[in-house]
């Protein structure tokens, strides 16, 4: 069986969680799939890149010449040049590992749909992104011959939004997310380098967009009296969004208690989980949740949205707050701050509940996934 996995849509450092999906999911298929060959289909942004890259450093890869970057050059990339480069590389099934795939092909068809954003927030994907959304997330369900889902959530959203019956779609959660391969950060300098002085941590690993909730979340730590209110560091990569959440910040006069990184690199990144308090995701929406395991693996307690997929991962091991009411944000940020034996519960079940998470188990389930769409 020989796979192909397209990834014009990764451009490393810019891409969020389906670049982790990638990078874990990559070499534990590779360790899991049977005697066979694996091909990687990347654009020039993946091709250029330097550090490791699992595309490049574990299976052969192919340049599809274009850009990420420009929508346009995407698109074309994947819809007419992707299936020809695939056909000419004899693949038998080309895995489309980010809600997009070609819509013909002399081959197998198999799409990971991560979440219905552009349907159900749409404000996620605005202008010609949106639009690009709208026409080829349905179009690459309806083509594929099997779509894979991180939540059950998602297939039912599927079967509802856009009619796929329930029997094409497999749900296969994803592994614990980031592993943990650097030594932190020391969290002395950390705490220097941006800034925190002493006071408490509240991390959120997010994007700048505004289906992530951050203007709530910042809205909530502006209700904490101020002196117990902690710092917030959002960390992730940052949108035009940004500006309205600093905007927003100076007035609610919490300036001086947001810290907006940017995209962080491994190192920076263990050593805010190793220096905050708790991980807070007050996310409208999602597909899945890969930082509430990533901070339940290294023992930090959580508080999240309780809708969809966010609940589905958390179970009883996260404090659940609605994500519409600043109110309740903040009276989770204040409980995990202030309840000591709250936060003990919350990490012991967040490990004991991030341990049923494995990329070898989302391997064997892509794998059979594979296997039911060339029957």
């Amino acid at each position: 069986m020989h796979i192909g996995l397209n990834l014009i849509y990764l451009v490393p450092g810019e891409t969020g969680g389906t670049e982790t999906y990638a990078r874990e999911l990559i070499p534990a298929l590779v360790d899991a799939a049977p005697p066979g060959q694996i091909t990687a289909f990347i654009n020039r942004e993946a091709a250029a890149s330097v550090g490791p890259a699992p595309w490049r450093d574990l299976i052969p890869s192919v340049t599809v010449p274009v850009s990420a970057r420009n929508r346009a050059q995407w698109v074309r990339g994947e819809q007419q040049l992707l299936p020809r480069l695939a056909a000419r590389a004899s693949v038998d099934l080309l895995h489309s590992l980010a809600n997009t795939g070609p819509g013909w092909g002399r081959f197998r068809r198999v799409v990971t749909i991560h979440d219905l954003h552009f349907k159900l927030v749409p404000e996620a994907h605005l202008g010609l992104a949106g639009l690009g959304m709208r026409v080829l997330v349905p179009l690459a369900a309806r083509r594929s011959d099997r779509i894979i889902v991180d939540a059950m959530s998602t297939r039912g959203e599927l079967e509802q939004h856009l009619g796929i019956k329930a029997e094409k779609v497999d749900a296969v959660p994803l592994g614990f997310g980031n592993t943990q391969r650097v030594s932190p950060l020391d969290v002395s300098v950390l705490r220097e380098r941006l800034g925190l002085g002493d006071r408490p941590i509240v991390l959120s690993v997010s994007a700048m967009r505004p289906h992530k909730n951050l203007a709530r979340l910042i809205t909530a730590v502006g209700l904490i009296p101020v002196e117990r209110r902690p710092i917030l560091v959002i960390a992730g990569y940052s949108t035009p969004h940004e500006q309205e959440l600093r905007r927003l910040a100076e007035a609610l006069g919490v300036s001086d208690e947001l810290r907006l990184p940017g995209w962080t690199d491994a190192a920076t990144l263990e050593g805010l989980y190793s220096a905050a308090t708790c991980l807070v995701c007050a996310s409208l929406h999602e597909g899945f949740g890969l930082p509430l395991l990533e901070a339940m693996t290294r023992g930090l307690p959580v508080a999240c949205s309780g809708r969809g997929a966010l609940a589905e991962v958390g179970g009883d091991a996260v404090l659940r707050f609605d994500p519409e009411s600043p109110q309740q944000i903040a009276a989770a940020i204040e409980r995990l701050l202030g309840d000591s034996a709250e936060a003990q519960r919350l990490r012991v079940a967040g490990l004991a509940r991030a341990a049923n998470f494995t990329w070898a188990a989302t391997a064997a389930g892509t794998l059979a996934s594979y296997e039911r769409a060339l029957s």
